[in-house]
Parts: C-alpha cells; structure tokens; sequence
C-alpha cells in the first residue's frame, strides 16, 4: 500500500509519528482513523494487515503511535487513557486540516476502547469498528496487577507488559477507574460493528457482549473465530480489515465515480521492502490486489501477474461466448472457461531443444451447459478463439516504457 510518512503534534505538545496508507491510485474516497493497542505501535504486523484490508477497498488509513509509544515524542508515564483519546482528536484534527475529515475510527484492543469514546467527539466520524475491545477501560489493570500495590505506595512503579519494561504512575490508574465507557457507548449515535474472537484469552468476550447490548442501531457483530487477542495469524487479521472495510462502505459516502488520478487504465502501486512483493492494483476504478507465493518470498496475499494474464484471458473467453449467445438467443446456462499457462519449447521451431525457442503456451478448456446442438457448440467454441484478449496475446505486441 502506498504510504506517507508525518508528524503532528499530539494531546502533551509532543511530535507523534504516524503514517497514511492510500489506495495505490492515490484516490481515496473516505479517511480513516486506527488506535493500536495497549503499549502497541503502529508496526504491529496486523496493524498492517488491516490496513491493508482497508486500502484495497479504496480508503486512507492514518496510524499512529500513542504519545511515549513507537516513534513518537513524550514519556509514556505521563499518558493516560484520557491523553489517548485527546491524541484520536489530534489526529482527526490534523486530517481535517491537511487532507480531509475523517468519516471512520477503527480501534484494536483498548485502542478500541479510546475510538468508542473518541468518536462521540469528532463530529465528523460517522462509523465505528472496535477489534478485541474492553467495555470498560480499566479491564486493562490486570497487565499491571503484579505493580498496583506498589505504584498506590509510591505513586509509581515499573512493571512489564508483553516481556518489556513501563513505568506505570498512579495518574493512570485513577484516570482508568475514573471512565466509564460504557455510558458513552449508550450515549453514541454512531454506526459501529464490532470484532471480536471467542478464544481471545486476553479480553473475554463477554466485553463484545456489553458493548453490543449498550450500543444503538445501526449495530453489528463479527466473530473472529480461531483468532488470537493480537491477530497473529495472517489471515485472522486480513480477514479483519476486509470485512471493517465492506461493513463501512454502507455507512460513509463514497463518490459514485472515481477516477484514476493517473488517467491510465491501470495502475499498479508497490511500496518499501516490509510489503515485500505484495501490489495493489487500480483497473478501471477496481482495487486489486497482486502477490507472488510465499515460497518465493511473497505474502501470496493475491494472484500472481501471470494468474492475472491467465484470468483475463479465461474472463474475456468467458464474456465474448457470453455476448455471442446472447444475442443468437440460443439456451445457454453456464460458461467455464478453465485457462493453464506454462513454458514450453515451440516443436516448430528448428532448435526444439533451445531456451531460445522456449514460448509461451496458454491451455483453454472450455465447458458450455444449456440446450445446445452440436452446430452451435462448434460455433461457440470458434467464437472463443476470436475474443480480443486472445486475439492481443497471438498478435504482436511491443510495450514502449517510460518514466515519468
């Protein structure tokens, strides 16, 4: 996904670092918020993955890391739950002003948790998605419960938290117990849907429960079943940001035609050496996605340039029989076009044995269902050998390169 890094300035007057993941025609329709989660950062690779999901449905995604967190300025003993929700503010503000308003918060963990209350304090949101969230803020306390006593004696205490040292004050212990998220969601008069696994160990989900049962409608409920609290499985969190994304375009305004800002037919956008080969696509205002196995060190996160090639000839087989049938009015009920492409040496040439007279060869079965004569199958069948991608691929091609 194509990416922008910034800096704004967050709830204590420190720099935040933060990153805006576009669509790779860099024409987003909506513009959207995400909150990690607690002593997370942005670089969490299912933070990614969401994003991901989100981008190939045409949205911007800003993510940032919380004040002390990440990349970002400030001391973290000096946060709170209520500095994380003035930091959402922050951001949206920061949108507004450099791009556009934000329509969506999307929140993970007590991420999600800071969005539901964040949300009813950014006039423009208009959609809410929590993954994994606490009803309540202080279901967090039980990270810290080995330092409570400790940080009430001194005020403060170091303690762990997913196998790394914070400095916990007692501030932030009070400013937990003082929110009662729970008031706000029945208060909130937004769309929300929320995620949430029923094996996560971390924040049961009896929490997605109440937060639903306070919620108004327009409300939904996903289950992220077999998920883990921090979506460490690949596809548990791809899955996540491809459902938030399809939930959310019901409830933001998308403009009804969007164009490619390149003015090109395609556009295929690959970002830094973290994505690896993973390339989202724009063709003809459509968002794909294109990949390469991860046996050859892709993320296999869609279909390869040749599972393209070979898909636009068995579409375009498909389409012309299609097209042809239709019009002879003749009973045809399905089309399957099944398309394999492969390297192989051309027996015509005169050195058979050379990589030189290596060529490509697509193999085409095709199966026609309906109320069809013999006559009329042959004439389908020769009707596919003249549709255009097939025609383009037997003909000769150049491609003429250039920078721009």
């Amino acid at each position: 996904m194509k990416k922008e890094k910034i800096n704004f300035e967050g709830s204590m007057g420190d720099q935040l670092a933060a990153e805006i993941h576009f669509p790779a025609d860099d024409h987003a329709h909506n513009f959207v918020i995400f909150a990690h989660c607690f002593t997370c950062n942005k670089n969490l690779n299912a933070v990614k993955n969401i994003i991901l999901g989100m981008t190939k449905k045409g949205f911007a995604v800003l993510s940032f890391d919380f004040t002390g967190l990440g990349q970002s300025q400030g001391d973290f003993s000096d946060t709170n739950f209520s500095s994380n929700i003035e930091d959402l503010i922050k951001a949206a503000e920061y949108l507004e002003k450099k791009y556009q308003a934000a329509t969506m918060l999307v929140g993970h963990s007590l991420g999600g948790a800071a969005v539901l209350m964040a949300a009813a304090k950014i006039d423009s949101i208009s959609s809410v998605a929590t993954i994994g969230a606490p009803s309540q803020p202080d279901h967090v306390l039980h990270l810290i419960e080995d330092g409570k006593e400790e940080i009430k004696r001194k005020g403060e205490a170091e303690v762990s938290i997913g196998g790394r040292p914070f400095k916990i004050k007692k501030q932030f212990l009070d400013d937990l117990q003082d929110k009662d998220n729970l008031k706000k969601i029945e208060d909130l008069r937004k769309s929300l849907l929320i995620l949430h696994s029923p094996q996560d160990n971390t924040v049961d989900i009896s929490n997605a429960a109440a937060i639903y049962e306070k919620a108004h409608h327009p409300k939904s409920f996903i289950s992220l079943d077999g998920a883990d609290h921090l979506l460490s499985n690949k596809d548990d969190s791809l899955y996540a940001g491809e459902v938030i994304a399809t939930w959310a375009a019901r409830y933001v305004h998308k403009p009804k035609q969007q164009q490619i800002s390149t003015n090109s037919q395609t556009v295929a956008f690959i970002g830094d050496k973290d994505q690896k080969y993973t390339t989202q696509i724009v063709a003809e205002g459509h968002h794909l996605v294109a990949d390469e196995p991860e046996n050859v060190g892709g993320n296999n996160f869609g279909t390869s340039p040749y599972g393209l090639l070979t898909s636009a000839l068995a579409a375009c087989t498909a389409i012309t029989m299609r097209m042809y049938a239709n019009r002879k009015e003749w009973d045809v009920d399905e089309i399957l076009v099944h398309v394999d492409q492969e390297q192989r040496y051309d027996e015509d040439s005169e050195d058979c044995e050379s990589d030189n007279s290596k060529i490509t060869f697509f193999d085409r079965t095709i199966e026609i269902k309906g109320a069809l004569d013999e006559k009329q199958r042959k004439r389908l069948i020769e009707i596919a050998n003249k549709c255009p991608v097939h025609k383009t691929l037997e003909s000769k091609i150049k491609v003429e390169t250039k920078e721009r």
